[in-house]
């Protein structure tokens, strides 16, 4: 069997790399720090030149009609390069709402496609202590959602909600009546808001079935781990790099055993999440049920966030903590990817959850699934 990507998703994953560390090189992201912008807008706008930020939208509405492997390639090398664009955000909204109600927002996702629209996605709620506080009464919303990122930059939002039915998405304009943004800074650098609604008025169409939820977190899960991997894989590049130079008691650091089991760590780390993330993929891609391995992908990669990020700080000592030194920035990202996916603990419990009620796991009862519905 060939696990290995293909031509065109191979192409795709260097193109995303090269203009991500062409336009995020530490300089500029030192720059970008200094301006305080809310995401990288520049660079956003080659992505639309290129059609990167289009890949997952179906071909119907002008996108490229692609699946998560390819928006996996684009990922891993955007976190790789931390660039401060919405690339899944954009595209896993869009996406979403063509899967599910296509027909009533044809106009919005073919402004999606074409970059003319903005869109943002909020599922913060999911894995947040406090539960969802956004309410759906009939086609009212009531209540608050904390820390959206780019939700005042993007023209739409597809926020969750709990309703009679169980929780929901539900499309929401930024700008409505009713709407409220406190605007502020992830620990990332990447812009969010505090979203309140005080009876936002939304219509029939813009609530999706419950269905979609699922269906939206494990994709999300998938794009969150994907960021990850790239942060982690390339924290770890820079991480041996510097290992190689510092010199301690006449030697490289690198050369000092408990030094090399100590990366030996990140990176039995790193290629678990990438294997769990990979099969993941393919079983969204493939249109099979991922519920386990969702929450299995979660779990690794809160892991390998904490685990590579504090282990590479940790070796690079005194410098490691100096903000003009860029190795604190992927520790950063680190953190604030774990916490959107919820902790380690938090993703374990529902696994576990998940199996304690779930005795069919594996590929002996895809197979049959596939024979009955066939």
């Amino acid at each position: 069997m060939d696990f290995s990507f293909s031509e065109d998703q191979r192409a795709i994953g260097e193109m995303a790399d090269g203009l991500f560390r062409d336009n995020c090189s530490d300089e500029q992201m030192r720059d970008y720090d200094l301006a305080a912008k809310p995401f990288m807008d520049d660079v956003w706008q080659t992505c639309i030149e290129t059609g990167l930020h289009a890949l997952a939208i179906p071909e119907q509405f002008g996108g490229s009609g692609l699946g998560m492997t390819e928006l996996f390639c684009v990922l891993e090398a955007q976190g790789a390069s931390l660039a401060q664009v919405p690339v899944w955000e954009h595209q896993l909204a869009a996406y979403c709402l063509a899967e599910f109600a296509g027909d009533a927002h044809t106009a919005l996702l073919e402004q999606a496609a074409s970059g003319e629209s903005m869109l943002a996605v909020a599922l913060n709620a999911l894995n947040s202590s406090q539960g969802i506080e956004l309410s759906l009464d009939g086609l009212s919303l009531q209540g608050q959602l904390g820390a959206v990122p780019y939700a005042a930059q993007a023209q739409c939002l597809l926020v969750l909600a709990k309703s009679k039915t169980g929780p929901c998405l539900v499309l929401l304009d930024p700008q409505a009546q009713g709407v409220r943004l406190l605007e502020g800074v992830a620990n990332n650098g990447v812009a969010v808001a505090d979203v309140h609604c005080d009876k936002v008025k939304v219509s029939a169409a813009d609530v999706l079935p419950v269905a979609a939820t699922e269906w939206l977190e494990q994709r999300a899960i998938a794009a969150l781990a994907s960021l990850q991997l790239g942060v982690s894989v390339e924290q770890i590049k820079r991480t041996a790099e510097y290992l190689k130079e510092r010199e301690q008691f006449g030697r490289a650091i690198g050369t000092f055993q408990a030094v090399q089991m100590t990366m030996a760590d990140c990176h039995i780390a790193t290629e678990a999440l990438r294997s769990t993330l990979y099969q993941l993929l393919y079983r969204l891609d493939a249109g099979l049920p991922s519920p386990s391995e969702a929450f299995a992908t979660q779990y690794l990669s809160c892991e390998a966030a904490y685990l590579v990020g504090h282990k590479t700080q940790h070796v690079h000592g005194g410098i490691g903590v100096d903000l003009t030194y860029p190795i604190h920035r992927f520790l950063y990202w680190s953190r604030h990817l774990s916490m959107v996916l919820g902790s380690s603990s938090g993703s374990i419990e529902r696994l576990g959850n998940w199996l304690a009620n779930n005795n069919k796991l594996g590929w002996k009862y895809d197979l049959e699934e596939n024979q009955i519905t066939g």
